[in-house]
């Protein structure tokens, strides 16, 4: 189960790590968290794998519990923070 701390922070460093990689300037609190990020904002597959492995980083989680099809599924924001929350020690 998450706790109440964990998902803002999570939500936070996404945020911030999605909008480092983006090739067009984009304030992290303007993010939709529901918007697909490949349609919306044109994340490519390689700025995808940046934005995550640095998130990750960020967050003191190992890419070694998602798999190839774990990373498909994250499309969004919200999909990102989710699938990566149960695997975080932000907030613990």
């Amino acid at each position: 189960m998450l706790s109440e701390s964990t998902l803002p922070e999570l939500e936070t460093a996404a945020r911030e790590q999605l909008a480092a990689v983006l090739t067009h300037h984009i304030a992290p609190t303007a993010l939709d968290l529901d918007a697909d990020m490949a349609g919306s904002y044109a994340l490519t597959s390689l700025n995808k794998v940046l934005f995550l492995t640095e998130l990750c980083e960020a967050t003191g989680v190992d890419l070694a519990h998602f798999t190839e099809d774990d990373l498909d599924r994250m499309r969004s924001l919200r999909d990102v923070v989710e699938a990566l929350a149960p695997h975080s020690t932000k907030g613990s």
